[in-house]
């Protein structure tokens, strides 16, 4: 009997859990009961969903990649600015101003605005916003996929984080390079009186009157500056959280998934641009502001010394507020959209092909 129970191995405390792990109690599957299970699981997810992308862009052209990734960042771009547009108009008011920001005064411009000049006033400029907005954001998606096929960092932001900032930053360059006087035109109609400047046209050709073509121009510097922190922190930032919830969590639909990821993005990167955004917003609207903003030094010294180092950051909390909003609601509209449209592709490919018996 004693050598019987010598003859049995003695097992060690990890085979004991491993053989827990797989027992199923009380009618439930071994698979609710592992805790270290659901890793490999999630990390099976991930690997899944990655080869389901690079499947997905395996069956279309890269023409087709274009367009799809210009129509899907149009659209976000159109529907996440007007969203917030009335907190935008707010935000640029005190960027350009020296009136101390608050919560208070930023609710004290909305209501008087409102009584002065009707509720749609809150949207001056928004049509400017619109012509700008959605060049501006189709390019800026499609630049950044392109550069990243360029740069070979899809699906390696890990392995090659500068890659992937170095992409979203030659984005940000780019869509900003292409659209700058659309943007200068918006910020001047966003801080003036409907009297003054009544149509986008108006606006364009008083600045060629009175200022020059280079005045489309001005505070550029200081906007591609801001662009390339802002915007290479944004999608890797965006990139990196969408492959981490990718392995750790299963459960989230997808656009709730763009829409959180988004929002932390665009919190980071307007952070890290927002005294480059305060400076290029001076520059712009100095001519019809009546203040001398005519370099990027000059600009800082002179807000440095009439108010001080916090003027740099003047608003930051409303960007806070609105900017996650704006940026989450854009990644997850062009990812969904992209996303549909290019399955729609694929399987009109694969009908075609097993109707032609490929």
């Amino acid at each position: 009997m004693s050598g019987h129970a010598a003859a049995r191995p003695v097992e060690g405390s990890q085979a004991v859990l491993e053989r827990l792990q797989v027992l199923p109690i009380a009618g439930k599957p071994a698979s609710t009961l592992s805790v270290t299970a659901a890793a490999p699981m999630d990390r099976q997810n991930a690997v899944t969903n990655e080869e389901k992308t690079r499947t997905q862009m395996d069956k279309i052209s890269n023409s087709q990649r274009v367009w799809t990734s210009l129509v899907s960042g149009a659209i976000a771009g159109a529907f996440a600015k007007t969203t917030i547009a009335p907190l935008d108009r707010t935000k640029i008011n005190f960027q350009i101003s020296k009136q101390p920001y608050s919560a208070r005064a930023a609710i004290e411009f909305l209501v008087k605005t409102m009584r002065t000049e009707g509720l749609l006033s809150l949207w001056r400029g928004n049509s400017a916003t619109m012509i700008r907005i959605v060049p501006y954001s189709a390019v800026q998606f499609t630049a950044h996929e392109q550069w990243k096929r360029i740069l070979s960092v899809n699906g390696s932001e890990r392995k090659k984080p500068w890659a992937s900032f170095l992409a979203g930053s030659l984005a940000g360059v780019t869509s900003q390079t292409m659209t700058y006087p659309l943007d200068l035109m918006r910020a001047r109609m966003a801080v003036t009186l409907k009297a003054e400047y009544r149509t986008l046209r108006q606006v364009f050709w008083r600045i060629y009157k009175d200022e020059g073509i280079l005045a489309y121009y001005r505070g550029f510097t200081a906007t591609i500056l801001g662009a390339i922190p802002y915007a290479g922190c944004s999608f890797f930032t965006y990139d990196m959280l969408r492959n981490f919830m990718a392995v750790h969590t299963v459960s989230i639909p997808g656009f709730s998934t763009s829409l959180i990821c988004g929002g932390i993005a665009g919190m980071v990167g307007q952070t890290s641009s927002y005294p480059l955004d305060i400076v290029r917003r001076r520059m712009q609207t100095s001519a019809v502001k009546g203040q001398h903003y005519h370099t990027i030094r000059s600009t800082i010294v002179k807000i440095y010394m009439e108010e001080g180092i916090m003027a740099f950051y003047k608003s930051l909390s409303m960007n806070w507020v609105k900017g996650p909003i704006a940026v989450g609601i854009s990644f997850a509209t062009h990812d969904t959209i992209r996303d549909t449209l290019r399955d729609v592709i694929s399987e009109d490919r694969n009908t075609v092909n097993y109707r032609d018996g490929i």
